[in-house]
């Protein structure tokens, strides 16, 4: 995935841009970036490694070589950001967060008109997102222009920051709206930041989201539409269930708020006698509250996540040391699990490793009953619009691995995504014995879509249901996805 933050002002922008980033750090692991406009029209930029080590500890020495009244910072799982290139427009810097599925084709109709002899100020070795953006960019008339030709050519999702050489600064929010982009304003500063969680602590009032496609030149006093929003929007529904930050608000629906909907949602949908509800550190815990508060059962945590040494569980790129990290984070209470039923909420169940040998420990520590929820429908399909996944194939699903086990590979998924059919039935049933549950239930996803509090034809559900009206107008099935289903 990935985060961004981007800050105008008409005094020194270097600590809210710093502390502004930093609130963007659970959506990467890779790499973070700062790049701040010098009084003499040029560029400083510090690029850092943050695998092992966070955000804030690689930069704060940084800080006192820093000055500029605007910057922009980055939180990147793709390439090294931010990126400073020049070219007809001069030299600017921008930063980019997303999945462009159709990178290579534009790589290969860039190189084709020579469009990549650019003089990029990278290290990084490869032609990466960025690296393709600042291309499209450079072949338009203008910077704005450029940015509206990003959003008509990407396939996927991409949004972007950008700031010139004279201090203009823009921000570009992907076509469909896929991912946020939330403006501040205080006394003589904006900035504009994916998670919402970094205004208020920053001193910044929310001054409203960028719609669908908007493109805007943020100043120290506001903000000027230059693209006007599209009438579509399909933000990222998983926001709300996993990796959104529990206090932001996108498009004025708070994170924590809907993880308590979505736990009362499958309290009242799927009861069952327990003892207590607990949920799967970080974010399961938010919908166990929700699910006590409804059942009326008492809240625990027989489980307590140790995070000051650990990486993310999802950081090395080996699956096996994934899943010893995400094992090692989590620390059983004895007390609260012997001799209990006890119903767990989590977000979701990807390949059901960890879920497995979570179940193995509290058996072996004397749970009588392990009763799963989740806050979402089963994931049938791989996100193809944005980078929060890092599942190189379908069958890394455990879904997916059972409709293939039951049907082969051209089964008709739409009968795994009805709730009410029997083969979604059978598919839960197979997961919860292959997990070694005591039941098992998942979301419905009209109950999620209440839980979120939009319109349903402003969500991407595409993970759960297949279907992406937005882009295609029809589901996954359509004849531009053929191709990609077969790989």
């Amino acid at each position: 995935m990935g985060g961004f933050c981007g800050v105008i002002s008409k005094n020194d922008c270097v600590t809210d841009l710093f502390f502004g980033t930093d609130y963007h750090s659970h959506l990467g692991t890779h790499r973070g970036g700062l790049a701040v406009l010098k009084a003499d029209g040029n560029f400083h930029r510090s690029i850092h490694n943050i695998q092992n080590t966070p955000f804030r500890s690689k930069f704060e020495n940084d800080l006192a070589k820093f000055a500029g009244n605007v910057g922009l910072g980055v939180i990147s799982d793709t390439d090294p950001q931010p990126l400073v290139m020049t070219c007809k427009h001069g030299t600017f810097a921008l930063v980019t967060v997303g999945l462009i599925s159709n990178i290579e084709d534009l790589k290969n109709e860039l190189f084709q008109n020579n469009c990549m002899q650019l003089q990029y100020s990278t290290t990084s070795g490869m032609v990466g997102p960025t690296e393709v953006v600042s291309a499209l960019i450079a072949t338009q008339d203008s910077i704005v222009a450029g940015l509206n030709y990003v959003q008509q050519k990407i396939k996927g999702s991409c949004s972007v920051l950008v700031m010139d050489s004279n201090g203009k600064f823009y921000a570009s929010r992907d076509k469909w709206g896929r991912t946020p982009i939330i403006v501040g304003k205080k006394d003589g500063s904006v900035i504009a930041v994916q998670e919402s969680c970094a205004l208020p602590n920053l001193g910044y009032d929310h001054l409203r989201d960028l719609g669908p496609g908007e493109i805007a030149e943020l100043t120290p006093d506001g903000i000027n539409t230059l693209v006007e929003p599209g009438k579509k929007m399909a933000i990222c529904s998983f926001l709300w269930v996993y990796y959104g930050y529990p206090a932001s608000a996108y498009e004025g629906r708070n994170v924590e708020m809907t993880r308590y909907r979505c736990g009362s949602a499958l309290a009242k949908r799927t009861p069952t006698e327990a003892d207590a509800a607990c949920g799967i550190p970080d974010s399961g815990t938010s919908h166990a509250l929700g699910y006590a508060h409804e059942a009326g059962i008492k809240f625990a945590r027989p489980f307590v996540k140790y995070t000051p040494t650990w990486a993310r569980s999802f950081m090395p790129q080996d699956q096996r040391q994934r899943e010893h990290v995400a094992s090692m984070k989590l620390i059983p209470i004895p007390g609260l699990i012997d001799n209990k039923r006890l119903v767990f909420c989590d977000d979701s169940i990807v390949r059901g490793t960890q879920l497995g040998k979570q179940a193995e420990k509290l058996y072996s520590m004397g749970c009588k009953e392990t009763h799963m929820r989740i806050a979402c429908p089963p994931l049938v399909y791989p996100c193809k619009f944005i980078n929060f996944s890092r599942s190189k194939s379908v069958y890394d699903l455990i879904t997916r691995r059972y409709i293939r086990e039951k049907e082969g590979e051209n089964a008709d998924l739409d009968k795994y995504t009805n709730p009410d059919s029997q083969e979604y039935k059978d598919m839960v049933d197979y997961i919860r014995r292959n997990l070694n549950l005591t039941t098992l239930a998942f979301q419905r996803i009209d109950d999620l879509i209440q839980a979120i509090g939009l319109p349903e034809d402003q969500l991407c559900t595409f993970c759960w249901t297949g279907k992406d009206y937005a882009e295609t107008g029809d589901c996954y099935h359509c004849p531009c996805h053929a191709e990609e289903e077969k790989k």
